[in-house]
């Protein structure tokens, strides 16, 4: 009989074709091997493939989220846990930041003896699927673009957040955290403006105190994830969030994520105002679209509602991002020019030019291929709801959506 290192490669192999047959078949020969050198070759081949990932642009938390997307929970669990067991075998020097997402995703390792049959909830077939389903999904992850010095490389010195800049995140938190409970949408749109200004004005301190240092930072980048429903949508205001704060995003929508590339202080608002806006932009759609349900006074299901539905959610999402854009780079100019007014223009502008030129060629360095997918709005009901909830005292149904920039 095979050894459990060449009956996991055939259920590996069975698991990427297409002949389902073939691959429960591989899977009945890795059940009834000898099952600690079984679970020995699975651990073994993932703590490897995980190492692979890091130098190819992969972070613990794309993996997780990526895994949640394609897995089966237990699947997604495994991996999750396997990371852990991975950390042990991670070169010096590891940064600080791949604990800390390890952390954030709660990844423990209980000790390799019996690992897969711990996590196997007394159906060991199951787990053996689900594992292997976990290597072909790790072995298949293409290159993505490398955000970070993975573990083993020198790490980039940054200067760390100043209690001044933690102060200010903490009154922006406060703040969007109001416009998120708040039933009134005029008051919303004030509080996230006013978070808005808080985090231009921060990004300007920011960028001139960078410009005097004698190491200043270097443009970064984050991943946050787009996931259906309305995945175009999301990408949209990411990228609407992203330009009114001095950065860039590129989306990767076969992969769940769009990258957002800038300097730190930017990069830490747009994270918070798009976590912020989609809790209010889910909302108010929920909000419009029974609205809407109440107006007709048909509450039944009728056939075609449900691509309806569909339809007025993404003009909805699609408006409301839009115009949350609009207004955001508005406070960010208004924030400028006061800047300007204080400072004088022969200061401040050229900083943030340099600044936008820095970070258009860290775009193009990391997405050469980019290319633009154009959105489209089908309800104008959606529409017009989406803009009014975005900002009341502007409905503009006519507006056609920009393009969102796609690529890997």
């Amino acid at each position: 009989m095979p050894d459990a290192e060449q009956l996991l490669a055939d259920a590996l192999a069975a698991a990427r074709a297409t002949d389902v047959r073939q691959a429960e078949r591989a899977l009945d020969r890795l059940v009834v091997a000898d099952g600690p050198a079984v679970d020995a070759a699975l651990l073994t081949r993932l703590i490897r493939d995980l190492g692979r990932l890091w130098p190819r642009g992969w972070q613990p938390i794309d993996l997780d989220r990526i895994a949640a997307r394609r897995l089966a929970p237990r699947g997604a669990r495994l991996l999750r846990d396997g990371l852990a067991a991975q950390r042990r075998e991670q070169p010096d020097p590891v940064p600080p930041w791949f604990d800390d997402q390890l952390a954030e995703l709660g990844a423990r390792w209980g000790g390799d003896a019996g690992w897969l049959d711990r996590r196997a909830e007394g159906d060991r077939i199951s787990a053996l699927r689900d594992a292997v389903d976990a290597l072909v999904l790790v072995e298949g992850l293409p290159p993505i673009a490398v955000l970070r010095p993975p573990p083993g490389r020198p790490a980039v010195a940054s200067r760390p957040v100043t209690p001044t800049g933690s102060r200010m995140l903490d009154r922006v938190r406060a703040l969007l955290a109001k416009a998120e409970s708040t039933t009134f949408p005029a008051e919303a749109e004030a509080l996230t403006g006013k978070a808005q200004e808080l985090m231009a004005r921060h990004s300007i301190d920011t960028a001139l105190l960078d410009a005097a240092a004698e190491r200043p930072d270097q443009p970064s980048g984050v991943r946050l994830g787009t996931d259906a429903p309305y995945a175009a949508a999301k990408a949209l205001l990411i990228q609407e969030v992203a330009a009114a704060n001095r950065c860039e995003s590129v989306w990767s929508d076969d992969l769940g994520f769009a990258t957002v590339l800038g300097f730190p202080a930017d990069l830490a608002a747009v994270e918070l105002l798009h976590t912020s806006l989609l809790v209010q932009a889910t909302a108010a759609m929920l909000r419009g679209r029974a609205e809407r349900h109440a107006g007709s006074g048909r509450a039944e299901r009728r056939p075609g509602s449900g691509r309806r539905t569909k339809a007025y959610d993404e003009s909805f999402l699609n408006a409301f991002a839009l115009r949350i854009g609009e207004r955001l780079r508005a406070a960010t100019a208004t924030a400028d020019q006061e800047a300007a007014q204080e400072r004088g223009d022969d200061r401040l502008l050229p900083v943030l030019a340099a600044r936008s030129d820095a970070v258009r060629e860290r775009v193009d360095q990391l997405f050469p291929g980019v290319t633009r997918h154009r959105l489209q709005a089908r309800d104008a009901a959606g529409w017009s709801s989406g803009t009014s909830a975005a900002d009341r005292a502007s409905l503009d149904v006519g507006a056609a959506p920009r393009a969102v920039r796609r690529g890997r």
